[in-house]
């Protein structure tokens, strides 16, 4: 097997059964640790850009406050090797990472909290950088420990959750905290000790984000972590006194050696590996609709801000709701089979809106601020609502499923640096789509545009059929193992 199938229940957590022992336990955990990467994101994407806005922040410096916070996530795949390769002894290995980053995140979240966003924008852009630095550390540290408590069976269920309580904490962070912030004066009124200014909002993410922290994360208790790598000695034991600094070096640059090899081998070193980085840079069905193409149609169609929150909180339950069906799906029916369906079920809504506007004659972009512009249909409106809802909904479907497929492929010996550099792979795939969607856009308008991202996003079906995984990719990483069993540094090696 690609991933370690099950977990040790001997751990007591207060005289109870550690709650990694049990299945729920584990969708449940997974859910609420993503909960937490979900709320701070929509928190700063979100409420506070829209308040910006609202304070006379230019919307240059609004898009590159928005733009800020998504880059640490784009390489987060930097903090794999540490995180693969950092182990805390008898705390375990990944559950100390993710409480660290948990109390860092309340840390910067609070420094951010007492900065004002206007009169210093730099200062609060650096803070919130900061804090999604640690979020995405975090994320790395979760999809590791995902890796190797999930079975092979609740992979897709358990991606779908996970993925879900990101949507759940972005609507509870973005959408959740605007309304509440409508509430403020009239709390301040009635509850005097309760402040009015926006800032007082700054406890909802770091509720959340600490009790997840203090009632989920510490009550974890990591499964005995299988050997990796076979070494004389282990740096730990002779960190602790019981071996010499030579053999400290030697087997940390043993460890190293082994590991180096493992990352190269398992992501460039087989026709498998090649074909799954190619899946990953090619887009998994349509997108548009859930990118920037999505956000100036609402516009040009004329829907106040009061809609656009309506529509995104809709998409974003009904994509949760996806992502959970679609890995149970995944789970029952087979991950290719069902992601190939999903696959091209987003190009259903796709080609059905295409329609809809070639038919109402909204082709190019229309400046919303233009003399005279064109009062956009009802029923094409309607027709908006339709297909964004609609597209959500099998978007959530492909997006579950397809994390858990790239979670079947990795190496357990390396899964953060590993499966954190398909994600990163993903975000690249969704910027360059978003790119050359835009370009288009102002070529060609918004329905060949539309036909263009509903074909490109079937071009990785073809893919699929070749991929090997589970027991069939564990075989197949063994026998490329045995090939490389002459490399002295790393005979014995457990990659498989």
């Amino acid at each position: 097997m690609v991933l370690v199938g099950t977990v040790g229940g001997g751990d007591v957590v207060r005289g109870n059964r550690n709650i990694l022992d049990f299945r729920w336990g584990r969708l449940l955990t997974f859910f609420l640790l993503y909960v937490t990467e979900g709320v701070p994101l929509g928190f700063t994407a979100t409420a506070i850009a829209t308040q910006m806005r609202r304070a006379g922040v230019s919307v240059e410096m609004i898009g590159l406050f928005v733009g800020s916070l998504y880059l640490p996530w784009s390489f987060k795949w930097v903090a794999g090797p540490f995180v693969d390769l950092i182990r805390f002894g008898r705390f375990g290995h990944y559950r100390p990472w993710i409480l660290t980053m948990q109390a860092l995140m309340l840390l910067s979240l609070g420094a951010a909290a007492l900065t004002d966003f206007v009169a210093a924008f730099a200062l609060f852009t650096g803070l919130v950088f900061v804090h999604n630095m640690f979020g995405a550390t975090q994320d790395v540290a979760i999809d590791a420990l995902a890796c190797r408590v999930l079975t092979e069976s609740e992979r897709g269920l358990a991606n779908g959750m996970m993925f879900a309580g990101a949507y759940v904490g972005q609507i509870l962070g973005g959408a959740g905290v605007l309304y509440l912030s409508g509430w403020l004066p009239v709390l301040h009124q009635r509850y005097g000790w309760i402040p009015d200014d926006f800032r007082a909002t700054f406890v909802i993410p770091s509720l959340v984000i600490g009790g997840v922290a203090l009632f989920v994360t510490f009550l974890v208790r990591e499964p005995a972590e299988p050997k990796r790598f076979h070494a004389e000695s282990d740096p730990s034991e002779a960190a602790t006194g019981r071996g010499s600094y030579r053999r400290v070096v030697l087997a940390a640059v043993r460890e190293l050696q082994q590991y180096v090899w493992t990352v190269t081998r398992t992501m460039f070193g087989s026709v498998q590996a090649l074909l799954a980085l190619a899946f990953a840079l090619l887009p998994a069905g349509a997108f548009a609709l859930s990118l920037s193409l999505q956000t100036n149609l609402a516009v040009e169609l004329g829907l106040k801000d009061e809609e656009v929150s309506r529509l995104a909180l809709y998409s974003g339950l009904i994509s949760a709701g996806g992502c959970v069906l679609g890995g149970f799906l995944s789970d029952r029916l087979g991950r290719k089979r069902m992601l190939a369906l999903f696959i091209v079920a987003t190009t259903v809504p796709t080609l059905w809106f295409a329609a809809q506007m070639q038919r109402h004659g909204w082709v190019m972009p229309v400046p919303p601020d233009l003399p005279d512009r064109p009062a956009p249909p009802q029923a094409l409106v309607a027709a908006f609502w339709t297909a964004t809802l609609s597209f959500s909904f099998v978007h959530g479907l492909m997006f579950g499923t397809r994390t858990a497929l790239f979670m079947d492929v990795v190496d357990p010996a390396v899964a953060a640096t590993q499966f954190t550099a398909y994600m990163a792979v993903l975000n690249l795939t969704t910027s360059y789509t978003s790119a050359w969607q835009g370009l288009a856009l102002a070529h060609w308008g918004y329905p060949t545009t539309l036909r263009i991202d509903a074909l490109a996003g079937v071009l990785g079906i073809a893919v699929l059929p070749w991929l090997r995984l589970g027991a069939q990719a564990s075989e197949r990483s063994s026998e490329a193992g045995a090939r490389s069993d002459e490399r002295p540094a790393l005979a014995g090696s457990e990659a498989d």
